[in-house]
């Protein structure tokens, strides 16, 4: 009996992006991460932007050492990656510049001049999105004010590379959800949105549902055997919706914190809450499989501890590991930071910026310099906990649903003391998932789709492959 063919997943990351392979030993999985590279937004030209060159060549290093480990062939590729950011492509396809990052600061100006057409309040009343500067719509309306044509097809960075691996341009669901350019109603772009702020909804990619099969790989890398017969697969394209479907959990009582760069705090629903309270108290409303809706509050997470590291470097290099294992010796502070300070969105020294939120509210600031890096690490956990805490409690008040567990998945999974200090907050028991949920939910959303072509995918399928790969990941 011949060996089953293997599988990939692509999954981009704002600090790392990461290649991965699951192969089959009989029955059993088996996943590897095959290659990892760092990832970071650049300054060129006029403001932040991602390398997508380097990232691209990146990925097809990794993709040619998979293709070098899987004699069997790969089955099918399927890519994840953050959402709002996009690629300008002309009209063969290819990329008109480095993409903007989300972080730059054209949103601020964008945010506001797109409010002045359409109230906070209508915007979300169609989307059930998050009011933030990052999201996809201040950034097209970015480009529109810098006089880039609203023709110019645009595409989103996950379902980029699938165009870049011989894919069609689409727009899988979840990821699309992001942009805040898409009705709750009819699950598809906004009319109204596109009409009221004067862009082309042409330009606009097709909208597919998670777990569609785009063809075969048909670019360079076809050319080497384990490629031949290779499937294109729109997974759930934006990693929390991978993530979240990487969950392994069953019943409906859980809630779920995505701990990276951003934290994410909410809970799987059947249909979208966009009351007034879930709007003032800034949820969202986002695409899951299964057509399940994914309400949850972001805030900056682990992304303010490592822009602290990155100072602390430059004199006195330290790890998480080291951080939290002297963070865990000191008493619990007084008071917490307001994690969702816009200072704390952009790049920058982030210890003085810290200082200077303590200083402006009152608050004894902490000592400046390395050596109170401990203190520092502690007060963004303590807050972090503290948040994710109050923010499940605003959960259950909106929603009316109650929580007997906490699935955490991300890289802060691995994170005991803030695991530790969150089930303290919460009076919830933390389960642990997988801290690369996200390849695990690309790989199970493959899986099921590969055994059933054709058929629309439920989550209780794709949570089923969830829990048999579970173990491995």
């Amino acid at each position: 009996m011949s060996p089953r063919p293997a599988l990939v997943a692509i999954d981009l990351g704002a600090e790392s992006c990461r290649v991965s392979m699951l192969q089959w030993h009989g029955d059993q999985p088996a996943v590897r991460m095959v290659h990892r590279f760092a990832n970071a937004p650049i300054e060129e030209g006029p403001g932040l932007h991602w390398d997508l060159a380097r990232i691209c060549r990146e990925l097809d290093r990794g993709l040619r050492q998979c293709a070098d480990l899987a004699p069997q062939g790969i089955a099918s590729i399927g890519v994840t990656g953050w959402a709002v950011d996009y690629v300008r492509l002309n009209h063969h396809g290819q990329p008109i510049g480095q993409p903007f990052c989300y972080r730059d600061p054209r949103n601020v100006q964008s945010m506001e001049e797109v409010h002045k057409r359409l109230p906070a309040e209508t915007l979300y009343a169609i989307t059930g999105v998050q009011i933030q500067s990052i999201n996809t719509v201040y950034q097209l309306y970015a480009d529109k004010l810098r006089g880039i044509p609203t023709s110019t097809q645009w595409i989103q960075l996950p379902e980029f590379i699938l165009h870049w691996l011989g894919a069609a341009r689409i727009a899988e669901y979840t990821n699309a959800t992001h942009t805040a350019l898409i009705d709750t109603e009819t699950r598809n772009w906004s009319k109204e949105i596109f009409d009221l702020l004067e862009l082309d909804i042409a330009a606009a990619p097709e909208i597919v549902a998670p777990g569609t099969q785009l063809g075969a790989l048909s670019n360079h890398l076809r050319s080497l055997p384990a490629f031949r017969d290779t499937q294109l697969i729109a997974p759930a394209c934006h990693d929390t919706a991978s993530a979240i479907a990487g969950i392994p959990a069953e019943g409906n009582s859980w809630a779920y914190i995505s701990s990276g760069t951003w934290s994410l705090v909410g809970t799987p629903l059947l249909s979208p809450n966009k009351t007034p309270e879930a709007c003032h108290s800034g949820f969202t409303n986002l695409g899951g499989v299964g057509e399940t809706i994914l309400f949850h509050r972001g805030l900056s997470g682990m992304w303010i501890l490592r822009q602290c590291m990155d100072e602390w470097q430059k004199s006195s290099p330290c790890t998480v590991e080291e951080l939290v294992a002297s963070a865990r010796r000191l008493p619990a502070p007084d008071y917490e930071l307001d994690l969702e300070d816009p200072a704390f969105l952009t790049p920058g020294n982030m210890p003085e910026r810290i200082h200077h939120q303590l200083q402006n509210r009152g608050l004894t600031a902490l000592p400046s310099g390395c050596d109170a890096a401990p203190q520092y690490a502690s007060l963004i956990f303590h807050s972090l906990a503290r948040r994710y805490a109050s923010l499940l409690r605003s959960i259950h008040a909106i929603t009316g649903k109650s929580f007997d567990r906490i699935c955490i998945v991300g890289g802060g999974s691995r994170n005991e003391f803030l695991n530790s200090l969150t089930e303290q907050a919460s009076d919830l028991r933390v389960e642990r998932c997988s801290a690369e949920s996200s390849t695990l939910g690309n790989f199970a959303v493959q899986c099921a789709r590969l055994e059933a072509p054709g058929t629309p995918l439920d989550a209780a399928s794709i949570t089923s492959h969830a829990r048999l790969l579970f173990p491995v990941l």
